[in-house]
């Protein structure tokens, strides 16, 4: 052990590197439906391994890390951040924010009846409202109180200290809360979410448990067309007309000659005809036809191509895909079909009543001409996983370091933005603007979620590190307060806010009023706990919106807790 612990001490690298695989690690295992997840169990690993002493790692790299971390929340955030201020989300919006009010009001009342110090406070706003980037944003404002040294690094242990205990709970509350409001609802969630599903169908049949709609389906399939055959003597741009965009003549067999079809070339008897379009339209096709066949020549084999485009039309964003459908033509529609939304890396239903978000990744398929069409009119290809705007980046990084420098006095006690804040705001800004200006911040999605996500990780592995052995005695001494105080952190405000949400914003349907308390409590567990209860993706909309309000905010009371707490 004695060797273990000399390497680690020689090479601290080394030891943030085994907290992050074993952190992970931890992280991975469930208990029913709870899983504690890589970032809790980084830390708790680094507060573990921190007690062997001596493992000092620079707070630039904490602090680099943290940087890249809250620029990408704000970044990936941006988009669906600025689409919820419009006036139909208007109530999930102004739901999701009070519900950050009320734990930013119940973190500063326990704390101060309970004499908990600005660290701790700060921690058990992390970890109770699970919130883990004030950690860094409370950290910042300790670093600007202008204390000394030792007291400084005493209340950032504290931070480590009141995240790591009350973590736990607070990721388990709102799964609780998916589980307790269908019974105070009297109502099953999932019969709730079928009927949800049916009104954003426009009206389609009732799904059953298994059932799905593939109006999202595309296909291609061959058929022969018989002397009986309605389709028999019309032209290709006559039978595309019929279905009304939604159905394309792809090959046509003729006489044994394979042919391309033209506008105007007319469909005999005894051709074979290939088309493409959605599952729903070609079913109704085939009564056009004689039948469908499974065996042709390899030259009518059909190619098509998926991609996927970022939306920042300003003319389709807020419209519902039944209101797109209306406001497009046949030919403007030609072709092309939308198999999958996602927003904020949650997939979206694809139904009528679905409504496009500025920032959606829609995935289209059809032909390559057809798609470059509509994707130069909806908005632009997100860039290849090797392309990062660095520009972007850096310069956004920089001049959130200067905000940050921006003070005023709350409470008496000066208070900066810190840079923290102030990188939260340029990623916000520049996350925004590539909507608008796709070339402005062009940074691949997987790269910035990885960034995301490997930067908190780094950035609470250096923190429980460094950390060591005050941060287990501080447990030892407060941990069973800590973990009441966060029961009631993490309870009151869904408690407080969940009857205002259903009686005074009329936020009333059970799926819609599960996910506005979850998104609005930043709770990916219990998100996860939502969507296997309501067997489909109906949730996703209000998740995302009230999410995305729920990151920024509950980041931006991390130095507000420092502020308000003696």
């Amino acid at each position: 052990m004695e060797l273990i612990s000399e390497q680690l001490r020689t090479f601290p690298i080394m030891a943030l590197f085994l907290c992050l695989g074993l952190g992970y690690g931890v992280g991975k295992f469930r208990v029913g439906k709870f899983e504690l997840g890589g970032i809790a169990g980084t830390l708790l690993v680094a507060v573990l391994v921190g007690q062997i002493g001596g493992i000092n790692l620079s707070t630039d790299v904490q602090n680099i890390f943290f940087s890249l971390f809250i620029f990408m929340v704000g970044y990936n955030g941006g988009p669906q951040f600025f689409a919820a201020l419009n006036r139909t989300a208007l109530t999930k919006l102004l739901a999701a924010f009070m519900m950050t009010v009320w734990g930013l009001f119940f973190v500063v009342v326990v704390a101060r009846l309970a004499g908990l110090d600005k660290g701790l406070a700060a921690g058990l706003a992390a970890g109770g409202l699970t919130q883990s980037a004030i950690i860094g944003t409370a950290g910042n404002a300790i670093d600007l109180l202008g204390l000394a040294a030792d007291e400084a690094e005493k209340l950032k242990t504290n931070i480590a200290v009141g995240y790591s205990v009350t973590y736990i709970f607070g990721s388990i509350g709102p799964i609780l809360a998916v589980s307790v409001i269908p019974i105070i609802m009297r109502v099953d969630l999932r019969k709730e979410a079928i009927k949800l599903a049916q009104k954003l169908s426009g009206g389609g049949r009732k799904l059953e448990e298994g059932e799905f709609l593939p109006m999202n389906r595309f296909n291609a399939r061959a058929y022969q067309v018989g002397s009986d055959a309605s389709i028999a003597g019309k032209s290709v741009k006559s039978i595309e007309n019929t279905y009304d965009g939604d159905l394309i003549v792809e090959k046509i067999l003729h006489e044994g000659a394979p042919l391309d079809p033209k506008p105007d070339m007319i469909i005999s008897p005894g051709d074979v005809i290939v088309v493409s379009g959605l599952v729903t339209t070609l079913t109704r096709f085939e009564g056009s036809a004689s039948g469908e066949i499974g065996e042709y020549p390899p030259e009518l084999t059909v190619v098509e191509e998926r991609r996927n485009v970022v939306v920042t039309n300003r003319k389709l964003t807020g419209k519902t895909l039944a209101e797109l459908r209306e406001a497009l033509t046949a030919d403007q529609r030609r072709g092309v079909h939308i198999s999958k939304i996602t927003r904020m890396g949650h997939e979206v239903p694809v139904l009528q009543n679905t409504e496009i978000h500025a920032g959606d990744e829609i995935c289209i398929v059809g032909h390559k001409d057809d798609l470059n069409r509509a994707a130069k009119e909806a908005g632009y290809v997100p860039p290849l996983a090797s392309a990062t705007n660095f520009i972007a980046l850096g310069i956004g990084v920089a001049i959130g370091y200067l905000i940050g420098e921006i003070s005023f006095v709350i409470a008496g006690t000066k208070v900066s933005l810190g840079s923290g804040l102030g990188c939260l705001v340029t990623g916000l800004i520049i996350g925004y603007l590539r909507i608008r200006r796709p070339k402005i911040g062009g940074i691949n999605h997987g790269a910035a979620n990885f960034l995301q996500s490997f930067g908190l990780a780094v950035f609470v592995g250096v923190v429980g590190l460094n950390a060591g052995k005050p941060a287990l005695e501080a447990i030892q001494q407060y941990g069973v307060t800590l973990l009441l105080l966060g029961v009631l952190v993490t309870m009151m405000p869904m408690i407080v806010q969940f009857p205002i949400n259903y009686y005074v914003l009329r936020i009333k349907n059970p799926v819609e009023a599960c996910a506005v308390v979850t998104g609005s409590r930043s709770g990916n567990p219990g998100f996860a706990t939502l969507l296997e209860k309501a067997g489909n993706s109906t949730p996703t909309p209000a998740f995302t919106m009230t999410y995305a309000v729920a990151n920024i905010f509950l980041t931006l009371w991390g130095p507000l807790v420092v502020a308000f707490v003696p």
